[in-house]
């Protein structure tokens, strides 16, 4: 029942992926302050610049962080379908 079961590292790949975005955005915001804009509009257009533009380029992590959501959420539904079925009084015969 534990999410570490979900093949694929999910967490791994998702800390992966935040901290790679997020760099993305430390990279367009430290570019902005080498031509002297100040910290906060560097800040905010890092922000703006960066996150959609780390969709793009960070597409194939997405997509594998996506899948294994995916995965861990059908897993989720299979058990919480079961469990509901079980107090319900009815048999499960998919075990």
């Amino acid at each position: 029942m534990s999410d570490a079961a979900v093949p694929g590292h999910l967490g791994r790949d998702l800390t992966l992926y935040l901290l790679a975005r997020f760099g993305l955005v430390a990279v367009v915001a430290a570019l902005l302050l080498l031509v002297n804009v100040p910290l906060l509009v560097a800040l905010a257009v890092g922000l703006v610049v960066g996150l959609p533009l780390g969709l793009l380029a960070f597409r194939g992590l997405n997509s594998r962080v996506t899948a294994q959501l995916a995965k861990r959420n059908e897993k989720r539904a299979r058990e919480r379908a079961k469990l509901r079925a079980q107090l319900r009084g009815e048999s499960s015969e998919a075990e």
